[in-house]
C-alpha cells in the first residue's frame, strides 16, 4: 500500500488528509474515493487543468508525464516543477505528499 498525504487546503480539505491506496490508481481517483473533492471538469480525460496538483514528495515513483499532460499543464494556474494533472498520475510504490493549488482555471464548473 502507498500512503498519500494531502496537505491542508482552505476549502477542499482544511485539515489535510492521510490515507493508503493500492499502487496503480490515479491520484485523482484516490482523492475522490477518500472524500477529497478534486475538480475534474473533463471527467478525467486529460482535456483541462482543473485537477492540477503539486506532488511535493514521492514524484520519482509516479508515471511519466505525457506530451498532452505537459501541454495542458502549461495552462494551469500556479504551475511549478512539481505540477501534475492528478487524473493522469498513476500512483507507484513510494509514499506521496500532495498539495492542492489555491486556485484552478475552470471554464465550465461542474457545480454551476
Amino acid at each position: 500500500m502507498t500512503q498519500i498525504i494531502f496537505l491542508p487546503h482552505e476549502e477542499i480539505c482544511p485539515e489535510g488528509a492521510v490515507f493508503e491506496v493500492e499502487p496503480g490508481i490515479t491520484i485523482c481517483d484516490a482523492a475522490l474515493a477518500n472524500g477529497i473533492e478534486i475538480e475534474h471538469a473533463c471527467e478525467k480525460s486529460c482535456a483541462c487543468t482543473t485537477c492540477h496538483v503539486h506532488v511535493r514528495e514521492g514524484g520519482d515513483s509516479l508515471s511519466e508525464n505525457t506530451e498532452l499532460e505537459d501541454d495542458l499543464l502549461d495552462k494551469a494556474w500556479g504551475l511549478d516543477p512539481d505540477s501534475r494533472l492528478s487524473c493522469q498520475v498513476v500512483v507507484g510504490e513510494e509514499n506521496l505528499v500532495v498539495e492542492l493549488p489555491k486556485y484552478t482555471i475552470n471554464m465550465v464548473s461542474e457545480h454551476g
